[in-house]
């Protein structure tokens, strides 16, 4: 009996020496989920894209951008209304840090700057931006199959 009372007491000692520990409750904070899609990354941008872009004077410039899977290109343009000749330029384009556009540096050119989206090159004014206004979309290209 003895045996019995010191063990009840030895028990109840350990069950008040020990604390339950409580789990503390962990808030998770949602992370920020970014976008990391890009025409670059996501689109089937390769190939040919066509169309006639405003000209200054002349009746517009009929435009074929084709762009390789080596990050070259070939641009050939014709002055509408003024002469049949096709002129040929090739190249290398580079994609600007969002991904979504590109410039084609030429050699007689300026580096022309394009929107990439699906199945269409945007060309862009200087600093990159698209043209805005009733003439905006005369400044598209669209992939020819």
């Amino acid at each position: 009996m003895k045996k019995t009372l010191v063990l009840v007491a030895i028990s109840a000692f350990l069950a008040i020496g020990c604390e339950s520990k409580k789990e503390e409750s962990v808030v998770v904070q949602p992370e920020e989920v970014v976008d990391e899609h890009t025409a670059r990354n996501s689109l089937d941008y390769l190939g040919t894209y066509k169309g006639v872009l405003p000209c200054a004077d002349c009746e517009g410039i009929e435009t074929e951008i084709t762009l390789n899977q080596d990050e070259t290109y070939v641009i050939k343009t014709k002055y509408l209304g003024k002469d049949d000749k096709v002129f040929e330029e090739l190249g290398d384009f580079t994609w600007l840090e969002d991904g979504n556009r590109m410039s084609l540096e030429g050699v007689d050119s300026e580096p022309m700057l394009y929107f990439v989206s699906e199945n269409k090159l945007t060309h862009l004014d200087q600093d990159g931006n698209k043209i805005q206004g009733s003439l905006a979309k005369n400044y598209e290209l669209l992939k020819s199959n």
